[in-house]
């Protein structure tokens, strides 16, 4: 007896398991707590995923001289 029911149970196991893989996945969607007054489209991010890691350059920043500044206040090449 109890090999029968092993037998029924196994595979119904299975079918269980394989529906479940194959089932669609809830697409997530955000709802902006703003109101977007310029027509466009409002881009939404998930705040709790996680970024792509990103080495930043340790170059020190320096000012440019008075000297090689134009006008506009941008630097001269």
């Amino acid at each position: 007896m109890t090999n029968s029911v092993t037998r029924l149970i196994i595979p119904a196991a299975f079918a269980l398991a394989l529906a479940a893989c194959t089932a669609e996945e809830e697409e997530t969607t955000y709802e902006p707590a703003v109101e977007d007054l310029s027509g466009g489209e409002l881009q939404m991010a998930d705040p709790d995923a996680e970024g792509v890691e990103v080495d930043l350059p340790e170059t020190e920043m320096t000012n440019v001289p008075p000297e090689e500044m134009s006008e506009d206040g941008a630097a001269e090449e």
